[in-house]
């Protein structure tokens, strides 16, 4: 039986590559990830630095040009009949085995837009059935008295009603409830939610965030969140991966790299943060843009925006560092170096993450 705190899922040196008109692109280039039982990971990152594509490999949902070139992710999970812990490469396992026991069974997804999610001609009450009756073979009058405990499990009042409508007739915040319901009715045990809060307001998504972390809790499941919002991150996060140009630069807990950011892009993440005591009339904005991935990128892909750059990064792609004194903290910069010049973080930032640790005490 596999037991809190032990891995689950492990993205090891993944390449994803895209055929387009204009060449190769290499979207994904060597990621490394880390889900153990019962804990939640972000990962944050500009739009287009492969946040998404990273879980559309998971659940072998790439899009018909995508490749996969290179590397694995190794799925745990304890056989309920034989009570055998069993392992698979989701990589190589086939898109059979895919569609039968892990998409829906053991690893769901919540996507950005519910609209896109659900289908418009069919009732509420038949989307959240249909997985069950699918996987599990369940009668259709089990499926639906279960259905309608799901919609009342994930805070939808008059469930039994909501069973009849179709997905216009219901408010956004509504839907999202409606498609983690379906996301949760073959009980899984990974929930991948990406951007599950974008298209709501600031009210609603803070009861959809409670609402994914208190069933999280009663079913103990493990969840990666996909999000650009910091805001998100530091309510629901144990760990964070900060992704940039399809890399991973810098990972650690949510206090790490929130009190203790060390890669240029990560200030500028946090740098980019709205804030209601900051004296700027303006936002800040990392200058510059992500380099296109379909040519080879020499060196740090970060560099060309980064005032802190050194020589070497133009030319070699940074290792891997760990932070002193800390065994999940990890930098992929070369001012991590013993040799590298000491860079702080800018000022403005200091002073801004010393007041956001003092208000998260007082909370």
């Amino acid at each position: 039986m596999i037991q809190n705190g032990e891995t689950l899922l492990h993205i090891k040196d993944l390449h994803i590559s895209f055929k387009t008109d204009g060449g190769q692109l290499k979207a994904i280039r060597g990621v490394d990830l880390k889900l153990k039982k019962g804990e939640t990971v972000a990962i944050v990152g500009e739009s287009g630095s492969g946040k998404s594509v990273t879980t559309k490999a998971i659940m072998g949902i790439l899009a018909s040009n995508g490749h996969i070139d290179s590397g694995s992710i190794k799925y745990r999970w304890t056989d309920e009949e034989t009570n055998e812990d069993k392992e698979v490469d989701l990589v190589t396992c086939g898109e059979d085995f895919l569609q039968k026991e892990i998409r829906g069974r053991k690893i769901a997804m919540v996507f950005q837009d519910p609209m896109t999610s659900l289908n418009p001609t069919m009732t509420i009450g038949n989307q959240i059935m249909e997985p069950m009756i699918h996987h599990y073979h369940m009668s259709k009058q089990d499926a639906y008295h279960r259905a309608v405990e799901l919609l009342e499990e994930v805070g939808i009042t008059d469930a039994e009603k909501r069973m009849k409508n179709y997905p216009h007739q219901l408010s956004g915040g509504m839907r999202q409830r409606i498609v983690i319901a379906i996301a949760l009715s073959c009980d899984p045990y990974v929930l991948i939610c990406d951007e599950p809060t974008t298209a709501l307001d600031v009210t609603i998504q803070a009861k959809i965030l409670e609402l994914i972390q208190d069933i999280q809790k009663k079913k103990e499941l493990s969840v990666i969140y996909i999000t650009h919002d910091l805001g998100v991150v530091a309510k629901v996060a144990d760990y964070v991966n900060v992704m940039y140009a399809g890399k991973i630069v810098e990972t650690g807990t949510v206090d790490e790299i929130f009190y203790d950011p060390r890669h240029p892009y990560t200030w500028g993440l946090l740098s980019s943060m709205p804030d209601l005591n900051t004296e700027d009339d303006e936002l800040y904005t990392i200058p510059g843009t992500p380099p296109n991935l379909i040519h080879e990128v020499k060196g740090d892909a970060f560099a060309p925006r980064n005032k802190y750059a050194l020589n070497i990064d133009l030319r070699m792609e940074p290792p891997v560092f760990n932070v002193e004194g800390s065994k999940t903290h990890k930098v992929a910069s070369w001012l991590m170096h013993p040799n590298a010049p000491k860079v702080e973080m800018p000022i403005e930032l200091k002073k801004r993450l010393e007041k956001m640790k003092e208000e998260s005490k007082n909370v």
